[in-house]
Parts: C-alpha cells; structure tokens; sequence
C-alpha cells in the first residue's frame, strides 16, 4: 500500500480513539505497545515563562585525584510542581531536569556508577564519546530495577566536544527520555582557541503535559512523526531570559535534546558564527549564519554577536518541513528565550581566530557500506500498522547488520528512500561528510567537521567516512526516538 492510499484509508475513522473527522497517519508500529488516545493537553499559559536562564546544575567530581573524574548518577522518579493542575511525575538524573552537566578534560578517566532506582530496565548511552562499546550504554547490557553499573572509560584527546547522555533500552527509549531522562556532557580541550569567550549552555527539551499536570502518553500521530510537546523547554525552563554578557559576544553550546523535533533556529538581531558540530571545533568559523538547523541529536557550537544596536531579540524555531504524515496542524514558529542584548554598543569584538582546530582527512576508504531508510504501511487483517525499516528489515536484537574492522576507513552511503527526514546516528565514533547526492546533484561538504548525527531528507544519500576503533557490537539508527523503537536501527559488529 502507498503512503497516498494509507492515508486516505485513516479519513473519517475512529482509531485507537482518535477522533472522528481528523485523521492521524499511523496506528501502532510492529514492536510497540497499543497506542493511547490522544488526552486534553494543557494549555500554552499554562506553564509560565519569562525567568532568567539558570545555569545547568554541574555534576560534582568527588575522586580529588587529577585526571579522574568520578561521580554517581541516579535515575529515578521525580515530582515537581509544573503547572497549577497538579504535579508532574519526571524520571530524572539525580532529581533534576535536565540531567547534572558532566564536565571533564580530554584524556580523563571517567567513573560513574549509575544507580537505577526506575521501574524499568535501562541504560546510560554516552552519546557520541568515542568509548568502548561495553561501556556506552547499548540496550545489550541493560541495568534492572534496583541495579547499578560502574561505567569506566578514558577519553582520548582530541575528543574534546559537545556530548550528551540518555537511556538507551531496546523497546523504551522514547519514554525514558520523554519523561525526562537526559542530560548535557562537555569534554575540554587541553588548549581553547575561543576560552576567553564567556559560554552558555543551552539544552532544547520537548514536553508534552495533559491538563492535569501529567506527562501524556504517546498517541498514534506520535508515533508516526516523532514526538513534539506543546512546551519546548531550555535547559527544563519554559521561555527563560538571557542577560547577554556585557562584551557584547558569547560561546553558546546547543543541544537539540528533543525526541523528534526539528530545530530551525534564529535569533534576528545577533550574528551567528557556526565553530563547532557534535565532535568539536571546526578547522575554520563558517560566519554570516542566518539561520541554523539541528535535527534531533545534533549539537553545535556558536558565537553569537550581539552588534551595536542592542535591545531585546528571541531566539526562535522556525517552522521546518520535514514531511510528517496525517492531518496535522501546520506547524507554526517557537519562541525558546528572549536575549536581552542591552545597551547599544559604540564598538562590536575583535575578529574571531582564523583557524580552531586541525581536523585531517579521512584517508581512502577501505570498505562501504550502504544503509537505506524506509517506511511500510500496512492495513493488513484491517489493522492498520507502521514500520521504520534499515534496508528493508526490522530491527534485531540477535542479528547483526554489517561487519567492520577496527582501525578501517570506510565510506558509508545513508540513502532515504521515506517519505520524511530521517537523522542518522552511529554509536562510538564521529564521521566525516563527504557529500550529498540529491536530484542527480552531488554538493560535496562545505567544510570539513566531526559528526556523529546527520539529517537525510527524502529522496538524498549522504556519504560519510567514519573510522571505529574498538571492537565490538555498534548500534547505527534513525535519531528520531520513536522511529528508533519502531525498528529502523541495525548492528554494526566490529572485529
């Protein structure tokens, strides 16, 4: 069945208790529980906004020995007073929302025993640190209920960059991190072109509140596009203020957190200065940015200039097309912060270093692989289903995909052949762009960066080089989480 035909199907039905008259894509995928009806959401004033930008709570390193980074992460329940309504019941790293900022040094050891204290199996995946598979969380070593886990890993340098942690048990990572489990993980570099450069951290959450103050749970719209929250939250704060610093320029390090939203950003008034992407600084500053993407997953790092004019600006999602199925409402613009910029300046900084970081080549690729996103619809037996397919099959747990050898440069080829973008994430390493083929028009990368999440729109082939070097099971998938969980993720085993 095509998309066109399925989707006409769903016109005028009452589906899994949808409501008649407005026809949501999708029911329920292959390997997910039923699908509840979608509940009264709160309203958008409901949550107040307009407080000043808090800074991320830092998690304490309590090992007093230079080079070691040691702490306890805990994952549990966790109730705070949201909305007038009633209490909302997180599942939180160390009862806070986001999770504590990890900090560390490139070439620390890093420690951490994590205590789950979750009615669930989960995980800690260390997204995009170069790190033993056997530490970085994959759902083939989840903690029980009531477990703990020492994670142990040491992190070379040139690994410095803008990470990020969240759970990553098969079958249930979108709710785990939907209720609130995530949180933001710096690495440092021994020598910082841009440390004089005061910094701010900004991590964009979705949440999605029924009326009564609880988190609602995923409908089948959901579960077809992705998940997207009427509140969109920076660092677990509805519309927050920033005070921009007096200089007139500041470092910001942003993390699209969300489950599957799409973060066209803009902030009219400032200037915006692309340094760095998920793996870290860039060779040079890619300046004059109007407006930036990040699909979900991705990281950036920006210098933001305020000018002289001064005065207040916001920082805003635009709307971004990347072809969500049903009858859905139009998405519309999102305001995240407010920037107060102040006083006019008679002067704007000095011109940013030339060169950031040294980033070589990929040598010549080994071997290839070819990785191909799609979507099947299905009405069969009257039931109508959606799965989200990596070369035509469903994930597996007990099959592995492809087979690489560690140390190898190989050329990955990420061909979308669905009707929606698809963000592509591989565990354990960073890879380098090489090009986009669309069209029959191939654009080679326009600078050259560290990667380990990239968006593919419908009918595009993104070819990457990447390089692993541990042995072991890696997982590659579809970033947007409830994608994930519908099956488009495979296994890379390294030898």
């Amino acid at each position: 069945m095509n998309r066109r035909d399925f989707l006409a199907s769903l016109g005028g039905l009452s589906l899994l208790g949808l409501a008649p008259g407005r026809a949501q894509a999708g029911t329920m995928h292959a390997m997910a529980h039923a699908v509840a009806a979608p509940v009264e959401l709160a309203p958008l004033d409901a949550l107040p906004g307009g407080a000043p930008l808090g800074a991320l709570t830092r998690l304490a390193n309590t090992s007093g020995q230079p080079g070691l980074f040691r702490a306890t992460l805990r994952a549990a329940p966790v109730n705070m007073p949201l909305i007038a309504a009633g209490q909302t019941e997180f599942w939180a790293y160390n009862d806070g929302l986001p999770g504590p900022l990890i900090e560390v040094s490139e070439g620390d050891t890093v420690e951490i025993l994590f205590e789950n204290r979750l009615p669930r199996a989960t995980t800690v995946h260390w997204h995009g640190l170069p790190i033993p598979p056997e530490q970085d969380g994959n759902p083939q070593d989840p903690v029980p209920p009531g477990g703990q886990r020492r994670y142990r890993f040491t992190l070379p340098v040139g690994s410095a960059g803008t990470y990020w942690y969240h759970p990553h048990p098969h079958g249930d990572t979108p709710e785990q991190v939907y209720r609130g489990l995530a949180g933001p993980f710096v690495v440092r570099a021994k020598a910082d072109p841009l440390a004089g450069i005061a910094e701010r951290h900004v991590l964009i959450s979705d949440l999605k509140l029924a009326r009564d103050g609880s988190i609602a749970p995923n409908d089948a719209n959901d579960e077809m596009n992705g998940r997207e929250g009427q509140f969109v939250l920076v660092n677990g704060q509805h519309r927050p203020v920033i005070v921009f610093d007096a200089a007139g320029r500041e470092r910001w390090r942003v993390w699209n957190a969300t489950s599957a939203r799409y973060l066209q950003l803009t902030l009219p008034g400032a200037t915006l200065t692309l340094v760095g992407t998920d793996g870290g600084l860039l060779e040079k500053p890619q300046a004059g940015l109007g407006e930036l993407l990040l699909a979900p997953g991705q990281r950036v790092e920006l210098i933001v200039d305020a000018g002289t004019a001064g005065g207040m600006a916001e920082l805003v999602a635009a709307p971004y097309a990347r072809g969500k199925m049903g009858d859905v409402a139009p998405d519309q613009p999102v305001r995240l912060l407010s920037v107060d910029f102040g006083s006019p300046r008679a002067t704007v900084p000095a011109p940013l270093p030339a060169t950031l970081a040294r980033i070589d080549a990929l040598g010549k690729p080994r071997a290839g692989k070819r990785v191909v996103f799609s979507e099947r619809m299905s009405m069969a037996g009257g039931q109508h289903s959606m799965t989200f397919l990596i070369n035509g099959r469903l994930f597996d747990m007990k099959r592995i995909d492809f087979v690489s050898r560690a140390g190898q440069v190989e050329l990955w080829e990420i061909a979308n052949e669905a009707d929606m973008d698809h963000p592509f994430h591989i565990h354990g390493t960073q890879f380098q762009v090489v090009e986009r083929v669309q069209d029959g028009k191939t654009v080679k990368a326009p600078y050259r960066a560290w990667h380990d999440t990239i968006n593919v729109k419908p009918g595009e082939t993104v070819r990457i080089k990447l390089v692993q070097h541990f042995k072991g099971i890696r997982m590659f998938h579809c970033h947007i989480l409830e994608h994930e969980g519908a099956g488009m993720m495979g296994q890379l085993r390294v030898v």
